[in-house]
């Protein structure tokens, strides 16, 4: 089982044209900046948004392709989808929201109430059987709905920021729920996120979307080491350039240049540099770091038990550092310093 899909849309002057394949038991997370693609992915997958054009293959039946005039709606394709929003019938029960896809199915009401029954305690609801959505919980509405999807027994799994609403408690909480239920669904799951840590901890594929095309694919670890975009570099927080190699030197498109430890790579690259590997002091430092420019510190923000700083300078870049450090040098916006990346610190990869 798989799903093979080229799928393109036109939509109100934006292009979407995106070719996935993906195997059944495997999870790709689908990433992007806002209007990046998104949601008119999920969207055309689940049969709410016609093709402009290609073609979504599902495990041998084509469900949408406009050169054949194919056109599967919604309700007759063998996909669920959880939304952000859970989108619970408010005047049903938890019960009666996880069997109302199985009646309309076909199921009869006993069996398919003693079906959803079963999803609910899966899911750990036993007990809540009875309860509307205005009485659940963030958590509990978002498990119903996983339930309510996963009870048809879908081909095709979509998960549309599945935990975007949720606090920060509740979204540990269900992450780890969702991820045991997702090792034990057969099918194909897409998750739709803008959060790296739902998609390393979700997934084992990534799909990044840039302006309504694909622009990396991956392993989590693949597309955390070597990000080919700015956004990725931003989204799992580390410094990405572009420029050109030459001698163990990297010419920055927006100015500068770095020196890198390996002399081989020649011609475009990206060069990654993490920011707990840059330093920030107050005055020219002196030491085996063979890259130092000056720049002036924009923003100071808190990350964990450390702080983000970024420095506007040629280039620009961002550093990690503690607390005590940043006191101790006196590191607050506006403040001129020096920022020192040593060579074996910069990774180069082929643009």
């Amino acid at each position: 089982m798989s799903l093979v899909a080229d799928v393109g849309v036109e939509l109100d002057g934006f292009s979407l044209d995106v070719e996935l394949t993906i195997d059944a038991g495997r999870t790709a997370a689908v990433i992007g900046a806002n209007g990046a693609g998104k949601t008119t992915l999920v969207r055309a997958l689940a049969g709410l948004r016609p093709l402009s054009s290609g073609r979504i293959d599902l495990d041998g039946a084509v469900l949408d392709e406009p050169a054949t005039a194919t056109y599967i709606p919604p309700e007759r394709r063998s996909v669920g989808v959880v939304f952000q929003d859970d989108l619970l019938f408010p005047h049903l029960s938890a019960l009666d929201n996880v069997a109302f896809g199985l009646r309309r199915g076909g199921r009869r009401r006993a069996d398919a109430r003693r079906s959803a029954a079963a999803w609910l305690e899966r899911v750990g609801l036993a007990g809540r059987e009875r309860a509307r959505p205005d009485q659940l919980s963030g958590g509990q509405a978002q498990r119903v709905a996983l339930a309510r999807a996963l009870a048809l027994n879908p081909a095709l799994l979509l998960l549309d920021e599945p935990l975007a609403a949720l606090d920060a408690t509740t979204r540990n909480e269900t992450r780890r729920e969702l991820r045991r239920h997702l090792a034990t669904f057969p099918g194909v799951r897409i998750l739709i996120t803008h959060d790296p840590v739902d998609a390393a901890a979700l997934a084992d594929h990534i799909v990044v979307l840039d302006r309504g095309r694909v622009a990396q694919v991956g392993s989590p670890g693949e597309v955390t080491a070597r990000p080919r975009s700015r956004w990725v570099a931003e989204l799992i927080g580390t410094n990405l350039f572009s420029g050109a190699a030459a001698g163990g030197r990297v010419a920055l498109d927006g100015g500068g240049a770095l020196t890198i430890a390996d002399r081989s790579p020649a011609g475009r690259v990206f060069a990654v540099a993490h920011p707990r590997a840059v330093s920030v002091h107050r005055h020219r430092p002196e030491g085996s770091a063979r890259n130092t420019w000056p720049g002036r510190i924009a923003t100071v923000e808190p990350l964990g038990d450390r702080l983000r700083v970024r420095i506007e300078g040629v280039p620009a870049i961002v550093a990690e550092v503690t607390a005590s450090a940043a006191t101790e040098i006196g590191l607050v916006p506006g403040s001129d310093v020096w920022v020192a990346v040593k060579a074996t610190e910069i990774e180069v990869y082929p643009e």
